[in-house]
């Protein structure tokens, strides 16, 4: 967990003095906030984030759970990412911890949002302990939103073959990647632990690859209409090769009354 905190500690200081990415982190937040418009309704409660990294470096989607009604506590591994976000954020909670082993107790939150958290693990045992944690974070009938990059899209699976420290070095990537999982097998880990899917969708269905790299070149005048254009990629989430195009894969998932029963007997 110390070289976890350590390197994304060490992305966060690279970050905050670089700012890269702000364009493309505005779009990411319109199509994150589009989904927890379609999945979540205004209902309040509590709810938690298992990342702060966009609430860090973009706008973040705390803020638009908070406008949902909800009380919302964010988690992060790396105590500066942590600072980053509280200073851009007042009202946020924000806690450093491992979201495989979380400091709060069974049943304690009505919504989970996890959006690309779990795909930076280099394990599936990894993204199992994590999901153990989130159900029983959860209370039942609550809902868990998750989102992992989709090993069916092409440049994910390229990407997955090429070595990391490579990529890294010729700016590809930003920061440690790690092993993920597509919808159905998503689906039958969250299943397992009492983690009923109701539905699943692929989002993030422009080339990223060009597009970030892009954004990064324009101006404000100019990025407003090239954000303008990448929105209308989000029209093949719809298409049936959408499982092909889109960056991650998401799922909604409720907590079902038989699971939280079986572990308070589990427990007794």
């Amino acid at each position: 967990m110390s070289d976890a905190r350590h390197t994304w500690d060490e992305i966060a200081a690279a970050w905050r003095r670089e700012r890269p990415q702000s364009l493309w982190r505005r779009h990411s937040d319109w199509i994150h906030e589009r989904l927890l418009e379609r999945w979540l309704p205004p209902a309040g409660g509590k709810a938690l984030k298992t990342d702060l990294f966009d609430e860090a470096f973009g706008g973040g989607l705390c803020r638009a759970l908070r406008s949902r009604g909800f009380k919302v506590t964010g988690v992060d591994i790396s105590p500066r990412v942590c600072q980053v976000a509280r200073e851009a954020d007042a009202e946020l909670l924000a806690v450093t911890a491992d979201v495989r082993r979380l400091p709060f107790a069974d049943n304690s939150f009505d919504v989970i949002l996890s959006n690309s958290t779990l795909d930076h693990f280099d394990s599936e045992a990894d993204i199992a302990a994590a999901l153990d944690e989130l159900a029983r974070l959860l209370k039942p009938g609550g809902t868990l939103v998750i989102t992992m990059d989709n090993p069916s899209n092409p440049v994910v699976s390229l990407r997955a073959l090429l070595p990391e420290r490579l990529l890294m070095a010729a700016g590809i990537l930003k920061y440690p990647v790690g092993v993920t999982c597509g919808a159905a097998r998503l689906r039958t880990l969250l299943a397992s632990r009492g983690l009923a899917a109701q539905e699943s969708m692929a989002i993030m269905h422009c080339p990223r690859v060009l597009a970030i790299p892009i954004a990064g070149l324009l101006g404000e005048r100019l990025g407003s209409r090239f954000l303008a254009a990448l929105r209308v990629f989000e029209r093949l989430e719809d298409w049936p090769t959408r499982f092909l195009t889109g960056h991650f894969v998401a799922v909604r998932a409720l907590k079902t009354d038989s699971f939280a029963l079986k572990a308070r007997s589990d427990g007794a």
